[in-house]
């Protein structure tokens, strides 16, 4: 019997896992692979943290603990998971991406400049916006290592206690009077506690739920610079840009391994177990027509491809809250394609509910009963 059993150990679940161990519980997490692992929404090197979130200002408080929480994980283990480059949000200024920036930064008066096309390209060069275009510049955004970042906190979580079962499946887990149970491969566990972190594979966790969720693709490209100087942490800030109405791409400076873009939200849908790893000829020519008309500097040869896994709510905010059935359990995903720079605020989160510490956020819009007329 342990005090709090983790299922999945990515971003949600590997912070979950460090915060209970440094609180004294004794905690197990289990993974079906190895973490961190290039299978789900965890990996390829690099996510966007930011503080102007144009989804909805209701994430800035949590975006601000996190900052928090990354500089004490760095702190405490001495290894670098956060890099500061300063962010630029690209677009109409009527769009939908520019529209929430402003509005966020106005409500939670965020640091921030607004740049015009002109100013845009002449500040950072390897950037070519349209005319048409704004940007708006926040100096404290920047990139996370996701590996390092899991791997970090796993670290110091087995070092402060943590038991973590790699490569184990979890076949079924039921309430009992004491907690819960949960069957693996490799055998039964009980706990007082289960936290639910699986990512794209949580539908076949709990699906006496429906949840109403969609698991999409998300390719990722990394391309030769052709002007390497420009596009070197110190000059290239991470971007999101609104490209067209509705569409929009992102992308980070070459930390050696090539300039890195992607689509957001444009993926197909699919599932877990049968996710298209490789990436066609034709994908990469429609992500190269973009790289050659904002960044064109970057349309060097393509170096490297991956796929990774959003898995989305309708209305793209995360689910943190108990189990409706069985309150003994806490479900803590998906994030919707824009989750990794929160995770460690979230197993804070979840820590502070499993010990009993009041919650400093107000977590009424990530409840499952906003689903209820699903």
């Amino acid at each position: 019997m342990v005090d709090v059993i983790v299922l999945g150990l990515g971003a949600m679940g590997s912070s979950t896992v460090y915060q209970l161990a440094r609180r004294g519980q004794k905690v197990l997490g289990i993974d079906p692979f190895t973490p961190p692992h290039a299978f789900g929404s965890s990996h390829g090197g690099s996510r966007i943290i930011r503080e102007t979130y144009f989804e909805d200002p209701l994430y800035v408080p949590l975006v601000r603990r996190a900052y928090n929480g990354w500089a004490e994980l760095q702190a405490r283990s001495g290894k670098r998971v956060l890099r500061r480059t300063g962010g630029l949000t690209i677009g109409a200024v009527n769009g939908r991406v520019v529209s929430g920036v402003r509005a966020c930064a106005a409500e939670h008066h965020l640091p921030c400049e607004e740049l015009s096309a002109s100013e845009t390209r002449r500040r950072f060069p390897a950037l070519r916006p349209t005319e048409d275009d704004i940007a708006i510049w926040e100096p404290r955004a920047g990139v996370l290592d996701p590996e390092a970042a899991i791997d970090t906190q796993l670290s110091l979580a087995s070092a402060a206690g943590a038991e973590l079962r790699f490569s184990e499946r979890v076949t079924s887990w039921r309430a009992t009077a004491e907690g819960v149970e949960v069957v693996t491969h490799g055998g039964v566990r009980s706990a007082a506690r289960l936290v639910i972190t699986a990512g794209p594979w949580i539908g076949d966790l709990i699906p006496e739920l429906a949840l109403p969720l969609t698991v999409e693709r998300n390719a990722v490209y990394w391309f030769d610079p052709l002007t390497p100087d420009d596009f070197t942490p110190e000059r290239f800030p991470v971007f999101i840009h609104e490209y067209a109405p509705g569409r929009t791409w992102y992308g980070f400076a070459d930390f050696g391994d090539g300039v890195k873009v992607a689509l957001h939200h444009q993926g197909e849908p699919t599932t877990a177990q049968t996710v298209r790893r490789a990436v066609r000829d034709d994908e990469v020519a429609g992500i190269r027509t973009l790289v050659e008309r904002f960044l064109p500097g970057a349309n060097g040869a393509l170096r490297k491809t991956a796929a990774c896994i959003y898995t989305n709510t309708p209305d793209e905010h995360f689910i943190i809250d108990l189990h409706p059935e069985h309150p003994a359990v806490i479900i803590a995903s998906p994030c919707s394609g824009h989750g990794f720079k929160f995770s460690i605020a979230v197993g804070e989160l979840i820590a502070d509910e499993i010990i009993g510490a009041p919650c400093r956020f107000d977590l009424s819009p990530f409840r499952i009963d906003r689903f209820a007329h699903a």
